[in-house]
């Protein structure tokens, strides 16, 4: 194989490589879930860099609970990352994100039977 072949198949393979390391995520998405509706997301003995490598959250503090734990979903701000039971109502039935967004207020509508709208919290209290 000649060196000009050899080149962009180095390149794919870094590239791939890169993609099965998954992004950490936020301090907010791991610390604002509950612990008792954590997702397993790792082995027994898993480190916390492997777990954080799969793009999971890692948090030994709490017995009986998976330690490598799937994160809340990411949001468009960080302030918008919240269980959805932690959810305040900010809105109306039907408000539109952008009426959301005029009353500084966080929108997802993901998933029904909950507040679309709702109040941010503060950031201050996320950490890993």
């Amino acid at each position: 194989m000649a060196q000009r072949d050899a080149q962009p198949l180095a390149v794919l393979l870094v590239l791939g490589l890169c993609a099965l390391v998954g992004e950490k995520p936020s301090p907010c998405q791991c610390s604002r879930l509950s612990p008792q509706k954590r997702k397993n997301c790792g082995f027994p003995g898993i480190t916390s860099d492997q777990c954080f490598d799969k793009g999971c959250c890692f948090d030994s503090s709490v017995a009986g609970v998976p330690w490598c734990f799937e994160p809340l979903p990411k949001q468009e701000s960080e302030q918008c990352v919240m269980e959805v039971s932690a959810r305040r109502d900010c809105g109306y039935r039907g408000i539109s994100p952008e009426e959301c967004a005029s009353r500084n207020c966080c929108f997802s509508n993901l998933i029904f039977e909950v507040p679309w709208c709702f109040y941010p919290k503060s950031v201050e209290d996320c950490h890993y």
